[in-house]
């Protein structure tokens, strides 16, 4: 697998609370000189990075990282995010609804996001490392009713991020139409190679060019 075909995948990410302008504008730059999929990037910088990259596929986060945000408002962070030129959303679901094992309220949740998305990439983001498996199978499950792109693995400030296992399970019960996205934890080209062989898409990791080129930070 060659670098180029890993890095079509990569959403070129940096979601730290303490990220700055000139950090975003490195990350925008070496995704249009290595073609990543995407950045993954704040909220607050997406109208900037769009407006000093107008070519570039950008991605951002809603009820980012914890998901138990009221429904209104991620759908107020959804329309503010593309209206600042976002492509694809990626969207924390409420955690608190599955361990209240209610479903209804998950799909209805990813339904109404991915409405007010049209067009635009959802990506819904499950954090993995806080499921039972039967949670995770009923997520795929969810995702799928609710017609989203993407299941996401982990935001990546939880306690642990994707795993193979992980992707093997989202792999064989999500519907045809949904993609698979790992995130979090992907160390090495080994992760990488590994996480596209089971099914993934696309894969966010703040260090797929260091990791691919050696290039240092």
């Amino acid at each position: 697998m060659t670098n180029e075909e890993i890095f079509r995948r990569i959403d070129h990410t940096l979601l730290s609370p303490t990220a700055t302008l000139m950090q975003i504008r490195t990350l925008c730059i070496e995704a249009l000189e290595y073609k990543t999929a995407s950045v993954c990037i704040p909220p607050c910088y997406v109208k900037k990075a769009h407006e000093e990259f107008p070519k570039l596929n950008i991605c951002t986060v809603v009820g980012f990282p914890l998901g138990y945000q009221m429904l209104q408002s991620k759908l107020i962070e959804t329309q503010q995010a593309i209206l600042d030129g976002a492509n694809e959303i990626d969207m924390v679901i409420n955690q608190t609804a599955v361990k209240n094992e209610d479903y209804d309220t998950v799909i209805h949740e990813i339904q109404t996001v991915k409405k007010f998305c049209g067009e635009h990439i959802l990506k819904v983001i499950v954090e993995t490392c806080n499921l039972k498996t039967d949670e995770k199978i009923m997520l795929c499950h969810a995702v799928t009713t609710a017609g989203a792109d993407y299941i996401k693995t982990s935001t990546g400030f939880g306690s642990a991020g994707a795993t193979r296992e992980d992707i093997k399970l989202f792999d064989e019960n999500i519907g045809k139409n949904v993609k698979i996205k790992a995130a979090g934890g992907i160390k090495t080209r080994e992760d990488m190679e590994d996480f596209i062989k089971l099914g993934c898409s696309r894969l966010g990791t703040s260090s797929g060019v260091r990791i691919l080129t050696g290039k240092k930070k």
